[in-house]
């Protein structure tokens, strides 16, 4: 008898454990929003060294090469510092920094633009410029460079100055957002089943993390977890186990959630709302 309720005794204290270890539900609580002088932005990088929010505007057409695409810069409080800081671009979208370099993408081509001048100093087209579409920009410790191609179903690598299609088919199901996390490991937003799925860059393998996210778009990290944005208007919090829950949903005010970023020391979400023109920020708590 004292066994038995020794075995019960241990399995209510495990299940007590266990349910002080189930992770607080988050939520977002909006914090700042710029004024609508942006033209339809389209994603947001935060760069630690200069404290700056780095916005790429589309300015038009997701794919018009019209030139007049234009970077932003926006300080941590919501204000624009320099609405065209660098300027001439084809609906910029996804954006990623190494060194003293932003990567951007332009439509059929990435490019690189120094941080010190705002110039762009080269680019690299795709291999066939006409069924392209190029998205979002990764770059891993190492500095390779990853550009998802949601479009035509492909994945951009430059590596070592080599620029190549690293990886093509429809397995890939419309990649948009990417996020290198580990030295082998490519986090990505397969928008035509609306997954986030983590990639073997080395074996070039798959693992679906969570699903049921349609649109998505941008994906960044905490170190525990991933916020994942639905271009629709929703966030989702994805855990690393792949638990997923629902932080903020704007499709009834028709305010996207296009290619988010987050400030870990400020734990802020900005959002770029595309067609509403601003930043809204939220702090995650």
């Amino acid at each position: 008898m004292q066994t038995k309720y020794l075995i019960l005794w241990t399995l209510m204290g495990m299940a007590c454990l266990m349910a002080e270890a189930k992770p607080k539900p988050k939520k977002l609580v909006k914090v700042w929003e710029t004024d609508t002088t942006l033209r339809v932005p389209e994603s947001v990088l935060y760069d630690k060294r200069s404290k700056i929010l780095y916005v790429a505007n589309i300015d038009g057409k997701a794919d018009a090469l019209d030139g007049s695409g234009f970077i932003s810069k926006v300080s941590l409080d919501g204000k624009i510092q320099n609405l065209r800081w660098t300027s001439g671009l084809n609906a910029p979208k996804g954006m990623g920094i190494y060194k003293n370099t932003l990567y951007v993408t332009d439509i059929y081509r990435l490019v690189a633009i120094n941080l010190e001048t705002g110039q762009a100093e080269k680019t690299w087209d795709a291999p066939d410029p006409k069924n392209a579409f190029l998205n979002d920009v990764t770059v891993a410790n190492d500095g390779t460079v990853y550009v998802s191609d949601n479009r035509f179903d492909k994945i951009y690598r430059l590596k070592d100055n080599k620029w190549e299609v690293w990886m093509e088919g429809e397995q890939l199901n419309r990649p948009n957002g990417l996020l290198a996390v580990k030295k082998n490991r490519l986090m990505v937003g397969s928008t035509k089943i609306g997954a986030l799925r983590a990639l073997d860059t080395e074996t070039k393998t798959f693992m679906t993390i969570a699903d049921g996210m349609a649109n998505t778009d941008g994906i960044v990290t905490d170190g525990k977890g991933y916020f994942v944005s639905d271009w629709s208007g929703q966030i989702f919090y994805v855990s690393a186990g792949g638990n997923k829950e629902q932080l903020l949903d704007t499709r009834e005010q028709k305010s996207n959630c296009a290619d988010i970023e987050y400030v870990a020391k400020e734990k802020l979400i900005i959002v770029p709302t595309f067609l509403k023109n601003k930043l809204v920020a939220y702090r995650v708590e």
